[in-house]
C-alpha cells in the first residue's frame, strides 16, 4: 500500500529514522595510510629509490661520523749528514761519469784513481777527482758539479818513487773498470754514486788486503749512504755497509 500523503510528510520532517548515519574510520587506518602517503612521496623524491639507512636512522638527516684509521708516525727527522746529502746531490746535474770524462780527458794519458763529490767554497757542488799516468804520477783536478766543465786541474807535489810505483801497479792490475764497479753497486741499490775510489781493501773488514773499488751509494728515499767494496779482478762484492747517520 503506498503511503498516505501524511505519512511521507511524516517521512520528509524527520529525516533521521530513514537516513543511514556515516561510517567511522578507524584511528589506525588513517595513520597507516597517512605513513605510507608520507613512504610513498619519500620514494618519488628520490627518483624510485629507498631511503638511505643513515638518513632514516638519523633524525635530523645529519651523516654518521666516519671512521678513519689511525693516524701515521711523524716523519723521523734527517741526521746532520743526511740533510747534507738531501741538499748536495740533487744539485749536482753532472754525475761522476760526467766528471771522470772530464778529469781524464784533462790529463794526457791518465786514468781515473778516485772521485768524490764535495761542496764548494761557494756552497755548490763539485767533483774532486785524482787522475794518474801510466807511471804513477797523480794529478788533482776539480770539476764544477752542474757544468761537468774542468774548474781546476795540478799535479801532485812531492810524489815519492814509492807511491807512483803502487799506484801504477794498482792501474794494471784493476781488470774491473770504474763503470762496471758503479753497475754493481747501483745494481744492488738504486741511488746516486757519490764516491768511487781504486784502493787496498782494509783486513780488517774481511777484504784481505785486495784490490777493490770503494763506491758510495746515496739513495733518495732516506738520504743514507750504503758502501761497496768491489773487487777490482772480478766485481765481486767483498762488503756492504750503510751508514744511517
Amino acid at each position: 500500500m503506498a503511503p498516505s500523503g501524511r505519512d511521507q510528510d511524516r517521512t520528509d520532517d524527520n529525516p533521521s529514522r530513514c537516513a543511514r548515519p556515516p561510517r567511522r574510520v578507524a584511528p589506525l587506518a588513517v595513520c597507516g595510510a597517512a605513513a605510507a602517503g608520507l613512504l610513498l612521496a619519500g620514494c618519488g623524491d628520490d627518483g624510485g629509490k629507498a631511503a638511505s639507512p643513515s638518513a632514516a636512522g638519523s633524525p635530523s638527516g645529519s651523516r654518521a661520523p666516519t671512521v678513519t684509521g689511525p693516524s701515521p708516525a711523524p716523519e723521523r727527522p734527517l741526521t746532520t749528514d743526511q740533510a747534507e746529502r738531501k741538499a748536495l746531490v740533487p744539485a749536482a746535474k753532472a754525475d761522476w761519469e760526467q766528471a771522470a770524462r772530464a778529469a781524464t780527458g784533462d790529463v794526457t794519458g791518465g786514468k781515473l784513481l778516485a772521485v768524490e763529490l764535495k761542496r764548494a767554497p761557494d756552497g755548490g757542488p763539485e767533483w774532486h777527482a785524482e787522475v794518474a799516468t801510466a807511471d804513477g804520477t797523480s794529478h788533482s783536478v776539480v770539476v764544477d758539479g752542474v757544468t761537468g766543465k774542468v774548474v781546476k786541474s795540478s799535479a801532485d807535489t812531492d810524489q815519492d818513487s814509492d807511491d807512483k810505483h803502487e799506484r801504477a801497479d794498482h792501474l794494471k792490475a784493476a781488470r774491473v773498470t770504474p763503470r762496471d764497479a758503479a753497475t754493481t753497486a747501483t745494481g744492488r741499490r738504486k741511488g746516486t754514486v757519490t764516491t768511487l775510489e781504486l784502493e787496498t781493501s782494509d783486513e780488517k773488514t774481511g777484504g784481505g788486503g785486495k784490490l777493490i773499488w770503494k763506491v758510495d751509494v746515496v739513495t733518495p728515499n732516506d738520504w743514507n749512504k750504503t758502501t761497496y767494496d768491489i773487487d777490482a779482478a772480478d766485481r765481486a762484492v767483498l762488503r756492504e755497509h750503510v751508514d744511517h747517520d
